[in-house]
């Protein structure tokens, strides 16, 4: 009992250092300032730049939670994002007079439709999770790429779910339990930041259960836990599905928020965007994946009209001056940080904390440096 005491003693003090002080105390900070973001951000930030960063953050998160804790690079979240989005806009959509003439516009009720997309989604994640599950490194990266492609050329050719052109007026048909989005900016904006909120306490809360702990044992060393008992291709299915269900509520507020979905959506551009939005938050810690989506989205916003002289040579070279900061931006993270703006941030405490002298108790200062920033936290 008191062994047990001083243990959780130390572990509290390992928590409360000044670096992990300073961390909670910006994440807080951050927390009340988009808490209070529509009393005084610009309608544009509220309803545009935030919650879309929410969306994809969220998204992100799913493929940082598989690449971080399960070892696996996947390339079907924008896919599985986009698999929700069709669902519920076939699903809740209307045909005949004043609707939509596209989709299979079946007009269920918006609540009904909000789980059954979830469902359906997972399901279908857990099966091409399944299939994923068996292959390794970059077998499995092309798989997932292959399942991205499969999605975009069903979605854009078979006409009963959409055919090329976009299902609109999504955003009309919102559960019951939400009430209208339209004209309401803040109320999407709050739902999504809540979603986000949720999202990030679950990834978190599972990657600290058995479950999760065995899943990076997995990640570390496949061989050694299957011959230690362990299921291998179950867990990493099993992941593969709860990384499905975190694309599906992105994919639901996507469609909320955009009030349509179009095969372009998860078309390889997109795939690769998501990417590089986690890539350039940080794949090792999953608040990187919304850090991320802001920088992008921002970058997206503000750069994309600019012209920047020599940079693009007329947008014929580079593919245009967005393009080409993004690739810049990118590649200097890479080089800079491999671990990106988080990894970032990390070398930023680190200095400070090190020029202070830091933790001086070596067990308080190996418990201090193990969060998410290793994949194994």
């Amino acid at each position: 009992m008191t062994s047990d005491f001083r243990g959780w003693v130390m572990v509290m003090k390992a928590t409360l250092t000044p670096r992990a002080a300073v961390e909670a105390s910006t994440g807080i900070a951050v927390l009340a300032v988009l808490a209070a973001g529509p009393l005084f951000l610009t309608d544009y930030w509220v309803s545009t730049i935030l919650t879309e960063t929410f969306i994809f953050g969220i998204a992100g998160a799913s493929l940082i939670f598989l690449f971080s804790y399960g070892g696996m690079i996947s390339l079907a979240q924008t896919a599985l994002m986009g698999i929700a989005g069709y669902v519920v806009g076939n699903l809740v959509s209307h045909g005949g007079v004043g609707g939509e003439s596209k989709g299979l516009r079946l007009g269920w009720d918006p609540t009904v439709v909000f789980f059954v997309s979830i469902a359906i989604t997972v399901g279908i994640g857990m099966l091409l999770g399944a299939v994923a599950a068996r292959s390794l490194g970059i077998y499995f990266l092309m798989l997932t790429l292959t399942y991205g492609v499969i999605a975009y050329y069903f979605f854009s050719q078979v006409i009963q779910f959409g055919g090329f052109s976009p299902i609109a007026g999504i955003d009309r048909y919102p559960p019951a339990f939400i009430g209208s989005v339209l004209g309401h900016p803040d109320k999407l904006y709050y739902i999504a930041f809540g979603t986000a909120l949720a999202v990030y306490a679950l990834i978190r809360y599972i990657v600290r259960t058995p479950f999760g702990i065995t899943l990076q044992g997995i990640r570390d060393d496949p061989l050694r836990m299957s011959s230690l008992g362990y299921n291998v291709v179950l867990h990493r299915t099993l992941a593969f599905g709860f990384a499905a269900f975190l694309a599906s509520l992105a994919g639901v507020l996507y469609v909320w928020w955009q009030g349509q979905i179009a095969p372009g959506d998860v078309y390889l551009g997109s795939t690769i965007n998501l990417l590089v939005m986690a890539v350039i938050g940080g794949v090792l810690r999953i608040e990187g994946a919304w850090i991320g989506a802001l920088a992008f989205i921002v970058i997206d916003t503000y750069v994309r009209d600019q012209a920047v002289p020599g940079l693009g040579l007329g947008g014929t070279l580079f593919g245009g001056t967005f393009n080409t900061i993004i690739g810049v931006i990118f590649l200097a993270i890479v080089l800079v940080s491999p671990d990106g703006l988080m990894g970032v941030w990390e070398k930023l405490l680190g200095l400070v904390f090190r020029r202070r002298g830091g933790p001086t108790t070596p067990a308080v200062a190996s418990l201090a440096e193990q969060p998410e920033a290793a994949p194994g936290a």
